[in-house]
């Protein structure tokens, strides 16, 4: 049997998995991603290829090819991320050649995550769709796009940063990556309180809340749950509405996908609130035609089936029986 192995490397969480050729996860392991140094980022990922390896009683070097979907921005040419925007301070983290080692095989294919993301969306489709995008919502924001039965990676690996998108010329918040109005910077998971307390500040009617701006643990998760019962909550969701409806129409317009997956913990914890307004509206605002926007039916597991699904392809997530 051959064996593949597949890596999610994202902001917060770090996962490999161990498969078989058709891409069913025979083993896994996982651990929260280092904030300290690309060096312990690369450390954790050997680290837990290893135990999902040692899961199936595999040595790592008869492993035949692997994945990666990583959060970027990526340098292909190195193999590596280079200087990761949701992860302050830590520089490059070498990936590719530090796996390749391990396993002792040049088939090691880097993707970022939501690239990773469409390639398993696409592996995984009982239609194999040529035009379709993959978006996810979470700490931060981006989309895999396939187009023509071409999966866009661009020359360093970062096509589809569409969260780095500008939605708002006036540029009233900053992204993570430094840069002022674009769609990361109001509707990921690590700025939405960033955004509730803008709003709370700026919105002339001074909006009752009882949210917890000041508290160094209010996240996203409390603009959502008090949303409904709470003025101001209920104005960031909202605000966040229009701001996504933008991004989803100006991928809808640059790439003309047929099919839209959504991930992402904040997608899939707030699936309704989150894609009803952009499936209600994008007809009135996408000029060419209108994808199924839909959640992704694979959950967490999105990322690290993309990896595992371009191990097993060669990096387009095509079946080829």
């Amino acid at each position: 049997m051959a064996y593949y192995v597949g890596v999610d490397l994202g902001a917060t969480n770090l996962r490999a998995v161990v498969g078989d050729d058709r891409a069913e996860i025979l083993a896994r392991a996982e651990t929260a991603t280092p904030r300290t140094s690309g060096i312990a980022i690369t450390e954790a990922v050997l680290r837990v290829v290893r135990e999902a390896c040692g899961e199936v009683g595999l040595d790592p070097v008869d492993a035949t090819a692997a994945g990666i979907g990583s959060i970027g921005p990526l340098d292909l040419a190195e193999g590596a991320i280079d200087g990761p925007a949701n992860i302050s301070g830590v520089g490059r983290v070498p990936l590719v050649g530090p796996l390749s080692e391990l396993l002792d095989t040049d088939e090691v294919h880097l993707h970022n995550d939501t690239i990773a993301g469409v390639i398993g969306e696409r592996f995984h489709s009982d239609r194999n769709p040529d035009d379709m995008a993959y978006v996810t919502i979470s700490s931060g924001l981006g989309a895999g796009v396939c187009v023509d039965g071409h999966v866009l990676s661009g020359w360093d690996g970062n096509a589809g940063e569409v969260g780095h998108m500008v939605v708002d010329h006036d540029g009233a918040m900053t992204c993570g990556c430094g840069r002022d109005g674009h769609w990361e910077a109001y509707c990921s998971g690590n700025n939405i309180p960033k955004y509730a307390r803008h709003l709370a500040e700026t919105t002339d009617d001074h909006l009752p809340t009882d949210l917890q701006l000041n508290d160094p643990d209010f996240s996203a998760v409390d603009v959502f749950g008090a949303y409904g019962s709470d003025p101001l909550a209920d104005r960031v969701v909202d605000r966040v509405a229009d701001w996504n409806v933008i991004g989803f129409t100006n991928l809808a317009n640059a790439y003309a996908p047929l099919v839209v997956r959504v991930g992402g913990a904040v997608a899939l914890n707030n699936p309704d609130v989150l894609l009803d307004p952009v499936r209600e509206r994008l007809e009135e605002t996408t000029f060419v035609n209108v994808p199924d926007v839909r959640l992704t039916d694979m959950g967490d597991d999105v990322v690290v089936k993309g990896a595992l699904a371009s191990a097993i392809t060669g990096g387009t997530g095509e079946r080829t029986a």
